[in-house]
């Protein structure tokens, strides 16, 4: 029985390779003898499947059916029977130096392993890396570190390596192209080559790849011409068979890309005009760009290294990646190696505990380079009795403290001192190298700085610089977080040099790196972070004197006036904006500073879903003096609370606590606070206490809250208590939140107090049912402020309804707006509701939206709407299930209506009998409608008319909605005609997907020159094409236009038109164009009931 390692025998030995020499009368012949090969059994492959198949799905086939050495036996059988020896004896010579290369464990009964080390078998290419890697590989090399401390990060990390090309549980497939990703300095060239020697040694890879080649972005950077062949020969010994044999069998060969964000490579070349052929010279980036994109050596398998900066570049290169990730030092490493970097146990602790509080800069200490640096400055602030928990606030007090130090007298002797000219050109290069993802500096580029060898030795004895190990020509920053340093520093340095004899690169605009986005430009956060964390004023003083110069704060106020320009922008900020912000701010520790910039916004939407961004977002928010209106996500951080290690457990918990409480004191220290939303947010018991409580709290004058999707680890309970001691508060909102029965049964009980001044209670979607109905019943005649209840999908039913009703029809209900849409209503509780219409005096807005009423539910309601005593203002009973024959009903009931003022019959059956037998009401000057919607109601042109006369006749009527409906163009310029006459009151026309063509172009163009009253239409889903936007653009450029809203989405037209609607922009400001959306708060307020 093979072993498994049999599986990919035949595979590896090219079986394709074979079958592709065969022409196509050999191969017919081959499918033949395959068939009567196996006699007497029969062959295994169906034959169906053998008779069509291509060459490459015949090898899929026979190694499928004859797994291992069996389909090498059958294929030698064949090639035997058809007299094909050359193919035969070539084969054999293959299976006798495979052998050799994969060693006796490895090889098959059938042909006898070569016991003896040969030449041409692999053997002198891996001892060539082994001496290679051994030289450059050095596994101690983080400066203080204790001997033993990085072979056990090693051991994980080799872990990670060999399973990297495991098979994907999920998938089924097997990656053919890996990306391990990491921090800069993680060390992922570490382990890279760390790789190469295992391999070389035999202890990786052993079963999976015959050669793996090591290939470096720094190195190969530097190389111009030459095929793929010569590029990787570089270690390959003359004793060994030839490179080109190797490469031609890709399917057992690992290609390592080390250092992909090295590559100072575009990438732009198209994919078909890439190279196959490995044996062709060509510039190295068009070779790598080939092998990458997978056109050369397609079956290989590659593994990229890569910075997280740099993974946008690499993403579009790859097909089908799989991702991983090299995290570098595990939070108990990290407290390993530093309670072993201090020898006293208290500085061991107060550090650790120091870091442990500033998320940033206890990941930071997960790359071990900058765990020894972040070490070494605290250790020696401790030393001089400096508070480390003020230096571990932010990344820039701490960087700034290692450098400053960096070129500080020791023991009498002080460093040289960079001068102004060196330090600038410096800082030109590390900001420049940022914005361009460089971190290489070559000889070539430091020269036309003015850098010379001397100037560099300044920086190389700080071991801020360091030479390259392998290169002589180039220099790297010791660690990307030094580079992002005086990257920020060359901002400070700036000054004016425009008036110098200086070109002006866009890097140095300012308010491009402001207007970054960590989303989109992650490699620029660090650098203005810094940049922001160096406008201190203590930390400018610290610059100073390290270096000796002289910095103006001037850069303060031009950020001011840009966060001035964002925070009063007309589309507020996103939540990832202003996290960023926020991140910065954090950085500057300036309370002046950020109460100013803090003051440009008074509206707040963030999602906090890590410790860091809770710690800033309650730093900037107690510092934003005008806030109004906060919007907050809170996810993942509570719930980490219950997962911590028991040892990380209390001060976690204390801090993340600690942050909690400030962000939430925001709700009674600010003045201006009115509105607050919560949502799709987790808290626990502890969290939602401290909540409440600042919600309970007197000076708290918040007016409107909204707690949507939100979990009640007490069922309610402190929102019922917060409701009796806040009397600001008019405004709940708990939609999508788990109330359920019992949570109203406690919110009721507030309603039923005095105290309580709520005036708007929303509880959609919060998984109600009927039992809860008595309760609200009661709360309802017992409250004097609600005014406003919104049931909508819960599952209340009639019995329900019914409850609801008697609350209704008693006289003490000051109930005004209510919504049932989709609760389960049907034609039974429409009787209660009749009843309820009739009686009650004070309701004025009703929607049954989304319930199966039917036309039987519906006359009920219309008797109730011609009763003199119905006071309803709105009725909204879209998607009610019914047709035509309701028409009559709501005829005869609207005739006697004088108090209707909105009516939403959309997406049900009316059709165009029904819609006329309506309009014999809406036309008449008595009717006081103002607001019809009649979308989706399967109309077509043939009711336009009727329309038309109801537009012509009825002075109250203000919008009219007729979307979704099969109008067409002839409908449309019925509708034109009567819109264009000077009794048209008609303000907003909604004729969404209508079936409007160009043709119609012509008849809106004269409406909205002529109709000085239409401010909002809505034209989406319409093929008007660009000749009708032509027609349009032509009147919308025009002043006599009096147009507000245009519904048009720009992106549905080609390039030309949308040229034309964006010019429209320009010389008609007050005209705004976007894809139309209904808002509750529109001034008619026909879209009262939505949230």
């Amino acid at each position: 029985m093979a072993d498994s390692s049999s599986f990919s025998f035949f595979s590896d030995f090219g079986l394709l390779l074979y079958l592709e020499e065969l022409n196509k009368e050999e191969l017919n012949k081959f499918k033949l003898l395959l068939k009567e090969t196996m006699e007497p059994e029969p062959c295994l492959i169906p034959w169906t499947a053998v008779k069509k198949a291509k060459r490459e799905e015949l090898a899929n086939l026979m190694n499928k059916y004859y797994p291992g050495e069996q389909a090498w036996n059958v294929t030698l059988k064949i090639f035997a029977k058809m007299n094909l020896k050359d193919l035969c004896k070539r084969a054999k010579a293959e299976i006798n130096w495979t052998a050799q290369t994969m060693g006796p464990e490895n090889a098959e009964a059938g042909e006898a392993p070569v016991q003896e080390v040969v030449l041409g078998d692999g053997t002198e290419y891996k001892i060539q890396i082994k001496e290679k890697f051994c030289v450059i590989l050095d596994r101690n090399s983080l400066l203080g570190e204790p001997a033993d401390f990085h072979h056990g990060i090693i051991q994980e990390e080799r872990n990670l390596l060999e399973h990297l090309f495991d098979v994907d549980v999920k998938t089924g497939d097997l990656p053919q192209t890996v990306v391990l990703q990491g921090a800069a300095g993680v060390g992922k060239t570490t382990l890279m080559r760390k790789a190469m020697l295992d391999w070389a040694e035999g202890n990786l890879y052993q079963q999976r790849f015959a050669y793996v080649f090591y290939l470096n972005g720094r190195e190969i950077s530097q190389l111009k011409e030459r095929s793929f062949a010569q590029l990787i020969s570089e270690d390959w010994p003359s004793t060994e068979i030839p490179i080109e044999r190797i490469l031609s069998q890709p399917s057992n060969l690992l290609f390592i890309v080390d250092s992909f964000d090295e590559l100072n490579f575009a990438f732009e070349e198209p994919e078909f005009a890439l190279c196959k052929d490995w044996s062709q010279v060509h510039p190295v980036s068009f070779l790598m760009s080939s092998l990458l994109r997978k056109v050369m050596l397609s079956e290989s398998f590659l593994l990229v290294t890569t910075r997280f900066t740099a993974s946008k570049r690499l993403e579009f290169l790859l097909k089908s990646p799989h991702y991983a990730e090299l995290l570098g030092m595990s939070e108990d490493a990290r407290r390993e190696y530093i309670y072993q970097f201090f020898e006293d146990e208290t500085w061991a602790m107060k550090a650790f505990s120091s870091l442990r509080g500033n998320e940033m800069l206890f990941s930071m200490c997960q790359v071990p380079l900058l765990c020894w640096v972040i070490c070494t400055c605290l250790k020696q602030q401790m030393v001089k009795g400096s508070d480390v928990m003020v230096i571990c606030q932010t990344t820039t007090a701490l960087f700034m403290c290692y450098i400053s130090n960096l070129f500080k007298p020791v023991d009498g002797h002080s460093p040289s001192l960079p001068n102004e000219a060196q330090l600038r050109s410096l800082c030109h290069l590390a900001a420049k190298g940022i914005w361009t993802m460089t971190h290489v500096l070559y000889k070539d580029n430091l020269r036309k700085h003015g850098l010379t060898r001397s100037d560099l030795s300044i920086f190389l004895d700080m071991n801020i610089l360091q030479k390259g190990t392998e290169y002589d020509n180039c220099y790297v920053f010791t660690n990307l977080h030094f580079q992002e340093f005086f990257a920020a520093v060359f901002y400070m340095l700036k000054g004016d040099w425009e008036s110098r004899d200086h070109s002006f690169q866009s890097f140095e605009d300012l308010k491009l790196l402001l207007e970054s986005r960590s989303c989109q430009d992650p490699h620029l956060m660090q650098m203005k972070c810094f940049l922001f964390g160096l406008l201190n004023e203590d930390r400018v003083k610290k610059l100073e004197e390290t270096f000796n110069c002289n910095i103006s704060l001037e850069l303060k106020s031009e950020l001011l006036q840009w966060m001035e320009v964002f925070g009063k922008s007309d589309s507020s900020p996103s939540q990832m904006a202003l996290l960023d912000l926020f991140f910065c701010l954090y950085e500057t520790q300036d309370e002046a500073f950020v109460i100013q910039a803090m003051s440009y916004f008074p509206k707040v939407e963030i999602n906090i879903c890590k410790e860091f961004h809770l710690l800033v977002s309650s730093f900037c928010l107690q510092h934003c003096q005008c806030l109004q209106t906060i919007k907050l996500s809170v996810t993942e951080i509570f719930e980490k609370m219950l997962n911590l290690s028991p040892a990380a457990d209390t001060w976690d918990n204390e801090r993340i606590i600690h942050c909690w409480k400030n962000l939430c004191s925001v709700f009674h220290k600010n003045d201006d606070l009115r509105e607050l939303e919560l949502c799709h947010s987790n808290l626990d018991e502890l969290a939602m206490e401290i909540f409440y409580e600042e919600l309970r709290h007197p000076n708290c004058k918040l007016q409107k809250l909204l707690l949507r999707f939100v979990t009640f680890p007490d069922g309610c309970q402190g929102i019922s208590s917060f409701l009796t001691h806040n009397q600001n508060l008019m405004h709940l909102d708990l939609k999508g939140s788990d109330v359920g029965d019992n949570g109203v049964k406690s919110l009721c009980e507030a309603l039923k107090q005095p105290e309580c001044k709520l005036q708007n209670l929303r509880l959609e979607s919060c998984d109600l049912t009927a039992v809860c109905c008595l309760n609200i019943s009661k709360a309802l005649i017992k409250s004097q402020s609600l005014v406003f209840l919104n049931l909508s999908t819960n599952n209340l039913l009639d019995d329900g309804v019914k409850l609801l009703c008697e609350a209704l029809r008693h006289p003490k209900c000051c109930l005004e707006k209510l919504s049932l849409e989709s609760c389960g209503l049907t034609e039974a509780g429409c009787e209660d509701l009749s009843l309820a219409l009739i009686s009650n005096k004070r309701l004025t807005h009703l929607c049954l939206a989304d319930n199966v009423l039917g036309d039987d539910g519906v006359k009920l309601v219309s008797d109730a709407l011609k009763h003199p005593q119905c006071t309803l203002q709105s009725l909204v009973l879209r998607c009610c299930h019914f047709t035509s024959l309701s028409s009559e009903s709501l005829s005869t009931s609207l005739m006697h209506n004088k108090s209707l003022k909105h009516l939403d019959l959309g997406s049900n059956w009316l059709q165009d009998d029904g819609v006329k037998l309506l309009c014999d009401v809406f036309r008449q000057p008595s009717c006081n409608l103002q607001d019809l919607e009649l979308m989706g109601c399967v109309l077509t042109s043939a009711c336009c008319l009727d329309l038309a006369s109801v537009i012509l006749n009825n002075p109250n009527l203000h919008s009219l909605d007729l979307g979704n409906n099969d109008l067409q163009d002839d409908g449309m310029k019925i509708l034109c005609d009567a819109l264009g006459h000077p009794n048209s009151n008609i303000q907003t026309l909604g004729l969404e997907y209508c079936g409007l063509t160009s043709l119609c172009c012509q008849d809106l163009s004269s409406i909205l020159h002529s109709n000085q009253r239409l401010i909002k239409v809505n034209l989406t889903q319409n093929a008007l094409g660009r000749e009708g936007i032509g027609k349009l653009c032509e009147v919308l450029k025009s002043q006599e236009c009096k147009l507000q809203i245009l519904g048009l989405c720009k992106e549905a037209f080609d390039e030309e038109a949308q040229k034309l609607l964006e010019a429209v922009g320009v010389s008609n400001p007050h005209l705004v164009i976007k894809p139309y959306r209904y808002d509750r708060n529109e001034e008619d307020g026909s879209r009262w009931w939505c949230p």
